[in-house]
């Protein structure tokens, strides 16, 4: 009985250790050898893991970084350009400065100006309730207000006002890694430029719909009229699908076109004084008045103009 015990005991441990030294050799054979650098990467990466980057996770940002030829197109917005120089001083590689961004809700229906027409009585979810119909109002295209967006945030930069019933943003704590435009079905929140001080334009609508029915269902809607696009001198502004929209990278923050829109879908944002809208159209009547003298001017010059002499040319026959 000892003796069974003994073998039995001994089998076992010199199987343990066979097998043992065949894992050792399979893992050797076989092992993946990791750029070290990918650790000291992730290190200096704010560990949110939240996927702004595109990529699953930091450690997975750090991995792409290191095998990636260059940074252009690997960026960390949580991290932002402090981040981005030390991965940079890592690798070995320049990295370009990248304007900061914010999440913008580009929405004018609030409770005011976009009434129900029906009650909502499901599961609290922007996206079941897309998924369900259009939504509780006359917009197809605006807010569902059931706060994805807010749960969607790590970093509490998202609230829902019980007031207007739309998402604010606290640009503070907002670190544009892009998980509320991600979490929005109806598509209303973008990722904008914050601008010099904070201060940026954007039309706070999507309505594709024409005009009179984008009026009816919200007061604040965009109508697609295309006077901001006429009042813009710097061609920051474009109507598609009824719909304007500011180029963030032409705009010069002289908010004429937000005086000028009929409906108040053009929001200007920490600018430091309140817009007097009577003195930006007083400013653009002006200037629009020295264009057409200015044209009327040319046109007449043009008529006293003496006529070219004409070019004096000799036929063959003269010729010959």
């Amino acid at each position: 009985m000892t003796t069974t015990i003994i073998w039995t005991i001994a089998i076992i441990a010199i199987l343990g250790l066979v097998l043992a030294v065949i894992l050792y050799l399979v893992a050797e054979k076989f092992k993946v050898e990791e750029d070290p650098r990918i650790d000291e990467v992730e290190k200096v990466m704010p560990g949110a893991n939240c996927g702004g980057c595109g990529f699953a996770g930091c450690r997975a940002f750090a991995d792409a970084a290191v095998k990636a030829p260059n940074l252009d197109n690997n960026y960390c917005p949580v991290g932002g350009n402090e981040v981005m120089k030390k991965v940079a001083a890592i690798l070995g590689y320049t990295v370009q400065e990248k304007a900061p961004q914010v999440a913008v809700v580009r929405c004018n229906g609030t409770c005011e100006n976009r009434p129900k027409v029906n009650d909502y009585d499901g599961f609290s979810s922007c996206k079941v309730k897309a998924a369900l119909y259009a939504g509780d109002t006359g917009c197809a295209y605006g807010c569902l207000g059931c706060g994805d967006c807010v749960a969607a945030c790590q970093f509490g930069a998202l609230s829902m006002d019980p007031v207007t019933g739309l998402p604010v943003v606290d640009q503070e704590k907002c670190t544009a890694c892009g998980a509320c435009t991600k979490a929005c079905p109806k598509g209303i929140i973008e990722l904008r430029a914050k601008g010099p001080r904070g201060m940026r334009m954007y039309v706070s609508c999507v309505n594709k719909d024409k005009g009179p029915a984008a009026k009816k269902a919200c007061a604040a809607a965009c109508i697609g009229c295309g006077i901001c696009q006429k009042t813009c001198t710097h061609d920051a502004i474009t109507v598609e699908n009824n719909v304007a929209y500011i180029d963030y990278s032409k705009c010069k923050l002289c908010r004429e076109c937000e005086a000028m829109c009929p409906t108040g879908a053009i929001h200007g944002v920490n600018f430091p004084k309140p817009l007097d809208k009577d003195a930006v159209k007083a400013r653009i009547q002006e200037r629009n008045r020295k264009a057409k003298e200015a044209a009327a001017a040319a046109a007449a010059a043009a008529k006293e103009a003496p006529a070219p002499a004409p070019v004096a040319t000799q036929n063959k026959e003269e010729k010959a």
